[in-house]
């Protein structure tokens, strides 16, 4: 995506700046724990159709928002809109629905169940999950032929054709994570949330997931993922929102970023061009 042409070329690289045509709005969102303030966001706007990153040093309060923003944490203040409808309060499986959908850091996959079977569950809308539909066997064959075929599809993308009958539990943990990145896509999201998708994984599956990242975004996915490493950060990033102490700090696009003060300081701390001062080990 060339400069000229990029979505957010003009827009100031700062914290909570309006986007074009934001997908996600978040305003006043706050979460604490005890005396701790995990999350304190004022306000951020995710671009539709780009891949937006969320870095930010141990603690910072990344995850915890994921967990607002999917439903699986309440906050204690704040809302926050999905393509223009408040899912502030809104349970998971209804945000899901609306197709803003998020995988986890540590995956979840149905171990005792096959791979093909993990896949199928992902899928909705099938009338025979309902009582009376169960009975009546033409209503939902069709469906379920579909979305058989639709998991044979993900699957054969994401490379995990060949253990389409095996226990989800004997895949490797980059395997895991391609067929959690697939069962999420089984939903039909317009956007998707990714927390450390290449946390853990070998060097051969980093490269195939974010091609597939990459990928997802060329057909109009929007995505927006947490991630620790800087080179995955700053290679395939159209836009970069830095998070310190529960609060966004700095945004912008990953060149602007790289030299942010805020973001050098949240990282390696404000004293770190001092002589004689030693960055954390995080962060070396």
């Amino acid at each position: 995506m060339s400069v000229e042409t990029h979505p957010l070329a003009g827009v100031a690289p700062d914290p909570g700046v309006a986007k074009p045509d934001p997908i996600l709005v978040v305003d006043g969102v706050t979460r604490s724990f005890g005396g701790l303030q995990a999350v304190d966001v004022s306000h951020l706007e995710v671009q539709r159709g780009l891949i937006t990153a969320l870095i930010g040093p141990n603690g910072a309060g990344k995850t915890t928002f994921f967990n607002l923003l999917s439903g699986f944490d309440r906050p204690q203040g704040g809302r926050w809109s999905f393509d223009g409808t408040d899912i502030s309060r809104r349970p998971p499986h209804s945000i899901a629905r609306l197709g803003l959908v998020r995988t986890f850091q540590l995956t979840k996959v149905l171990a005792k169940m096959s791979v093909i079977e993990n896949m199928m569950l992902a899928a909705r809308g099938n009338p025979g999950e309902r009582f009376a539909g169960s009975l009546l066997p033409p209503l939902w064959r069709t469906v379920e032929r579909r979305t058989r075929d639709r998991a044979d599809e993900l699957l054969d993308r994401f490379r995990l054709a060949h253990m389409r009958e095996e226990y989800a539990g004997t895949l490797s943990g980059g395997q895991r994570k391609l067929l959690e990145m697939a069962r999420a896509l089984m939903v039909e999201p317009r956007m998707l949330m990714l927390d450390e998708p290449v946390a853990g994984v070998n060097p051969a599956l980093t490269q195939s997931l974010l091609g597939h990242v990459e990928a997802l975004r060329d057909e109009g996915l929007t995505l927006l993922f947490v991630e620790h490493d800087m080179d995955v950060v700053m290679g395939i990033s159209d836009w970069v929102v830095c998070m310190a102490e529960g609060r966004v700090i700095a945004e912008g696009p990953p060149s602007a970023i790289g030299r942010n003060r805020a973001v050098i300081d949240a990282y390696l701390g404000s004293t770190h061009d001092e002589p004689g001062a030693e960055p954390p080990a995080e962060a070396r």
